[in-house]
């Protein structure tokens, strides 16, 4: 497997993922593009352009980075790293195809995530899911996340240390 940064090189085949193997939903924040649902034409412009947006990186003006997913050199989904409230915090995002999920590769997509965190400088690896999104939460628990729940939502929050970093010291606030 390989976290390979979204590019002109690879950014048609993960859209081709996302057409394929998964929902508008699944694969982006909700964008406001009119019409029916579903993959239409404006869709896949708004896919590319959020990704495109996202190539100067962490240093970048939005402060993000994304990433192609490979397993055995094909693309089966996409990740990303996005500063949160300091450098040293970064929030992580992940989708998989539908037909790659359950297969342990989300996990391992995770740690080299972990990793490339890891390498930008951040002590503190942020992540939220919904608290019925079974699936997130065995990734997140089998890297080692703290789950943080709340009476009052359906939210959860994780906190992950990437890989090789000691953690924040007890004062430090996220």
């Amino acid at each position: 497997m390989e976290l390979l940064q979204v590019d002109d090189a690879n950014l048609e085949g993960l859209l081709a993922v996302a057409v394929d193997d998964a929902a508008p939903e699944e694969v982006m924040p909700p964008v406001a593009v009119a019409g029916p649902p579903g993959w239409t034409r404006e869709r896949q412009l708004a896919f590319r352009n959020w990704h495109r947006a996202r190539r100067p990186g962490l240093s970048g003006p939005l402060h993000e980075s994304t990433f192609a997913i490979t397993q055995d050199g094909k693309i089966v989904g996409s990740a990303r790293l996005a500063v949160r409230d300091r450098p040293d915090v970064l929030e992580a995002g992940m989708w998989l195809a539908r037909s790659k999920r359950g297969r342990g590769i989300g996990t391992a997509a995770l740690r080299m995530l972990l990793d490339e965190a890891a390498r930008s400088g951040a002590r503190t690896v942020v992540a939220d899911t919904k608290a019925d999104n079974t699936a997130a939460l065995t990734v997140l628990r089998r890297n080692g996340a703290q789950i943080i729940t709340s009476r009052d939502t359906v939210e959860v929050h994780a906190v992950l240390m990437p890989n090789g970093m000691p953690p924040l010291p007890p004062t430090a606030h996220l």
